[in-house]
């Protein structure tokens, strides 16, 4: 039979053993539940996700610029009301608090608009239609370069110079002319041209009005009256 300390000596041998076991079991354990942890929490999150994603698809396209426009007019509000409770003028606040960058870029963005003035005469409407093909003329400078060189010495003409006839135009160029005059045809053909006035005609109004007046009811009723009025002319009206 084994000795006291013998079987001593084996138990304490296997408490260190049964020790060690126990915390690696308690490591794997303590891993388990932060796994478990994570895993709860990332399925939390995708379903918040999911769902603020769904009320997002259901919202209107607009709605971005919406609410940062009843945003910006909250402050707004709040502004004129904190600038009359001081007795203050809200433009005159808001005018200080804008910086010199910010208002030479506002009256360089005025500048660039370019509103219509319209035209009173031909020669006007003349000079606007030129204005805008010439806005339409873009340089090609590789064909200068390529000019350029060809023409070498003669590029730039003196008073012996012979220009006549010796720059034919690219195909570009000649389709961008063709496309531009038929768009020039068709926008003419929409013009109303106002009608000739005729000086045989009959006089049966008293103003333009009046005259308009009686175009339109001769256009309808004409056919109805061309009896009455040819009695009336003649004097043999009952």
């Amino acid at each position: 039979m084994a000795s006291r300390s013998e079987v001593s000596e084996a138990v304490s041998a296997e408490e260190p053993t049964e020790t060690m076991a126990s915390q690696k079991r308690e490591e794997r354990l303590r891993k388990f539940r932060d796994l478990h942890f994570k895993r709860n929490e990332a399925r939390k999150l995708n379903h918040q996700e999911v769902v603020e994603e769904d009320k997002r698809l259901k919202l209107p396209s607009n709605w971005e610029a919406k609410k940062a426009r009843l945003e910006y007019e909250l402050v707004v509000d709040q502004k004129k009301k904190e600038c009359a409770a001081q007795g203050e003028d809200y433009e005159r606040v808001t005018l200080l608090e804008v910086s010199a960058e910010d208002a030479d870029r506002w009256e360089r963005k005025k500048k660039k608009k370019n509103p219509d003035p319209g035209f009173a005469g031909y020669a006007e409407a003349q000079l606007r239609q030129y204005q805008r093909l010439t806005k339409q003329i873009r340089p090609d400078m590789e064909g200068y370069e390529r000019q350029k060189q060809e023409c070498g010495e003669d590029f730039h003409p003196t008073s012996n110079s012979l220009l006549h006839g010796t720059h034919v135009p690219s195909r570009e160029a000649i389709d961008r002319m063709q496309e531009d005059v038929e768009k020039q045809i068709e926008k003419r053909s929409k013009y109303s041209r106002r009608r000739a006035y005729n000086d045989d005609a009959d006089i049966d109004y008293i103003n333009e009005r009046n005259a308009k007046f009686n175009k339109k009811a001769e256009r309808f009723y004409g056919k109805y009256t061309a009896e009455i009025k040819q009695n009336l002319e003649r004097g043999t009206a009952v």
